[in-house]
């Protein structure tokens, strides 16, 4: 029996219960992710992944695990965040999102064998894992605008999807991913995004989506580091260059230093890089830019 004055009894370790705050259940259409089940599924004897947390919130996965990485943890690390509030994009763009409306997790890779400069096919490789796996699990074609910004066509208009973001931190790659899953238009932070609710996809379930990618990934990669990194005997390269949606359009890329190039994308070459072919018959190799997809009437 309780009085006024008891102390209020913690309530049941039921999932969603069992904690002080607010419960996770805000929203029953996005129910949080089993970290348990999670684990049984993903973390076996000899798999690539090696453990694996879900917060309710952190400001960056990428950075708190970066900060692991520099603690020397191995590699197979996996952080999943049901909402973070300072996540980053490609070009240091923020990357924001309702709670438990997305994918929002980092992978910490220690690629053995493989020469450092090969650690640019990284978010390549990551970015083919992802699209592959909705287009096998969601039902939803989708492609890549180079290098790795994911794409699904909606009302006949090139929408992003998510992206990835790696770093180099304790001798590691952590590599970031985002994806927009259940978001609906109203919280859409661009106009040119969309989720895979509005794409229409065949399921949105988190945990369905989260398993398949990390298990598509692990094969990839270990076909990939199996091969040294090398992106033509691993297959990465053709695999990648039949999703890159940048591929024969014309382009208009925005290089550093405030420069431009405009041209028709020809080729991703050896070292990830897009040749750009100009009017004049030149190719430019672009390691880094942000590339626009040009329309014939632009």
């Amino acid at each position: 029996m309780t009085t006024p004055d008891s102390p209020r009894p913690r309530r049941s370790g039921l999932r969603g219960f069992g904690h002080d705050g607010p419960s996770p259940w805000t929203d029953l259409e996005r129910p949080p992710l089993d970290e348990r089940a999670l684990r049984l599924d993903l973390l076996r004897p000899g798999a690539l992944w090696t453990s694996l947390d879900v917060v309710s919130e952190t400001g960056s996965t990428n950075a708190d695990l970066a900060a692991r990485a520099k603690d020397g943890a191995p590699e197979g690390a996996v952080l999943v965040a049901e909402s973070q509030h300072a996540g980053r994009g490609r070009l240091d763009r923020r990357w924001t999102a309702p709670p438990r409306s997305g994918l929002f997790l980092s992978l910490l890779l220690r690629p053995q064998g493989v020469p450092a400069e090969r650690y640019g096919w990284l978010p390549i490789l990551i970015g083919t894992a992802v699209s592959a796996t909705l287009d096998r699990v969601a039902e939803l074609r989708t492609g890549l605008k180079w290098p790795n910004d994911l794409q699904a066509v909606v009302d006949g208009q090139e929408r992003k999807l998510g992206g990835i973001l790696t770093e180099l931190s304790g001798g590691a790659v952590v590599a970031g991913v985002g994806l927009n899953v259940s978001l609906r238009a109203d919280e859409l932070p661009v106009p040119t995004a969309t989720s895979l609710a509005l794409a229409g996809a065949a399921t949105t379930d988190r945990p369905t989506l989260l398993r398949a990618v990390l298990r598509e990934f692990a094969e990839l990669y270990g076909e990939w580091t199996a091969a040294a990194g090398d992106p033509h005997a691993s297959g990465l390269l053709p695999a990648y260059t039949a999703r890159c949606t940048t591929l024969n359009r014309q382009v208009r890329v925005q290089l550093p230093g405030e420069r431009e190039l405009l041209g028709e994308a020809v080729a991703v070459d050896g070292d990830g890089r897009l040749v750009v072919r100009t009017p004049d018959g030149a190719r430019h190799p672009v390691a880094a830019g942000d590339v626009v997809h040009v329309r014939p009437r632009d």
